[in-house]
Order: structure tokens, then C-alpha cells, then sequence
């Protein structure tokens, strides 16, 4: 219970479910809510499904490509704390022009909650949860990350009305703060295994 309880507190974080709140409102700003409850969900299956594609595919990735694990640990730390930093500065990117296109899946499910860092972590969970429990569990926190991230979007009209602009300002930003000690924690881990250290 512990271990999924800890990877499912952290996929939602990697999703850095306040920035992708903010982006939402804004390209959804004038939308019915009908409207703005089917680009949620649209956007929630998508994110699922790339999620899915990305922690199942991690090893045979891996093995294409001829990287370690210890390696990848690395370049995603950095790309996450990279992520971690921009949203801490509040500079996290992303347009707000969405025109009245569908943005459900681009620019909504990637890059914005489905980013490069996103990626690299999904890869190395995949990649480190090799027995079939660990996997069932993984998968299943990736479910409830997914649904949570759902649940944040479909009532994002709400949490507007009571946070306002700069209440969700502030949780991007603290949202960025536990990115980065998390990038900070899988680049260790990365330096210790290439070195051959015992954690």
C-alpha cells in the first residue's frame, strides 16, 4: 500500500496537475461548460493512453537504443528539474492562443501535462518495476494519477472561482518545489548507480 500510495503522489506531481489547470482555464476561457467538460475528458483519455504506451515500453525502449537505466535516471532528472524550476519561476511556457480548434490532445495532453520530463520518469518507472506485482500496482497508480488529474480538470471552473488566478499561481509553484526535490532524488540515485554505489 505504501508503494503505491508513493507512485501515486508522485506520477500526480509529475504532472504538474496546477500548471495544466492554468493552461486549461486559459485555452478554455469563453467555452461552455459541456464544452469545456469534454475537452477534460478527452484530454484525461489521451493522457492515459500515452502514459500506458510510455510505462509499458520503457524496457524495450531501453534495449533499442542501448541506454541504461542509470543514465535515462539522470537525463529525466534533469529535464524534471528543469520542469520543476520554470514552474517555480512561473515561466513554465505554453500558448494560451487556442484559437477554437480542439486542444484536448495537443497542446492540452502534450506537451503541457504529458511534457519531456513526464516521459523520462514514466520510462524509468517502467523500466524498475520489472515483476508482475510491482507492474499491476505501478499501473494502477497510473490509473489513479490519471483520474486525479481528470478529477482537477473537470472541476476547474470551480477551483477558479474559489482559488482564483493567484491561489492556482501559488500551487503551480509549490507544485515545482516537490518536482524539483524529486529530480533531485532520481538524479542521485542515477550518479550512485553509474558509480556503482549502494544506496
Amino acid at each position: 500500500m505504501g508503494l503505491f500510495f508513493s507512485l501515486w503522489l508522485k506520477l500526480f506531481f509529475v504532472f504538474t496537475p496546477f500548471f495544466g489547470l492554468t493552461m486549461f482555464l486559459t485555452m478554455t476561457d469563453g467555452f461552455e461548460e459541456p464544452r469545456r467538460r469534454n475537452i477534460a475528458l478527452t484530454t484525461s483519455v489521451a493522457v492515459l493512453l500515452i502514459c500506458l504506451v510510455l510505462f509499458f515500453a520503457g524496457n524495450q525502449i531501453f534495449s533499442l537504443f542501448g541506454i541504461t537505466l542509470d543514465s535515462f535516471r539522470i537525463g529525466a532528472g534533469v529535464l524534471l528539474f528543469l520542469s520543476g524550476i520554470a514552474l517555480v519561476q512561473g515561466n513554465a511556457g505554453g500558448s494560451a492562443s487556442a484559437a477554437s480548434g480542439d486542444v484536448s490532445v495537443v497542446p492540452l495532453a502534450i506537451p503541457i501535462i504529458v511534457g519531456p520530463a513526464t516521459m523520462g520518469t514514466l520510462l524509468v518507472l517502467g523500466a524498475e518495476l520489472v515483476d508482475l506485482g510491482s507492474r499491476l500496482l505501478g499501473c494502477l497508480a497510473l490509473l489513479f494519477a490519471v483520474a486525479s488529474i481528470a478529477g482537477v480538470l473537470l472541476m476547474g471552473s470551480a477551483i477558479q472561482e474559489r482559488l482564483g488566478t493567484r491561489g492556482i499561481s501559488i500551487l503551480s509553484k509549490l507544485t515545482g518545489l516537490v518536482l524539483a526535490a524529486l529530480a533531485a532524488q532520481m538524479i542521485m540515485t542515477g550518479i550512485q548507480g553509474f558509480l556503482g554505489i549502494e544506496p
